[in-house]
């Protein structure tokens, strides 16, 4: 199944959180904190939203840092789950 965003929503992958802090503590699953960087999976196409002109800054593929608590979450398959968010929800892009 294909997820296809309408307006200025974006659909993304949040990347897997790290499991071990950098002095190698293993962190049990209710102490890692939600990942806030994720991958594009798919753009809307922008245009007039709530009287306004959203031109999409992002693209498939496009590694971002989002909110912390924004978004939909979605789950289309068994192992997959994606976040609906809006454009404005996108705080960067990582080059």
């Amino acid at each position: 199944m294909k997820l296809v965003p309408l307006g200025d929503r974006v659909v993304i992958k949040a990347l897997v959180a790290e499991e071990t802090t950098k002095s190698g503590i293993v962190l049990p699953g209710q102490a890692k904190e939600k990942p806030q960087q994720a991958e594009v999976i798919a753009v809307g196409p922008g245009g007039v939203v709530d009287g306004k002109e959203v031109v999409m800054q992002v693209k498939s593929g496009d590694k971002v840092i989002y909110s912390k608590y924004s978004g939909t979450e979605v789950k289309l398959d068994e192992d997959e789950n994606l976040i609906i968010v809006k454009q404005s929800d996108i705080l960067a892009i990582i080059e």
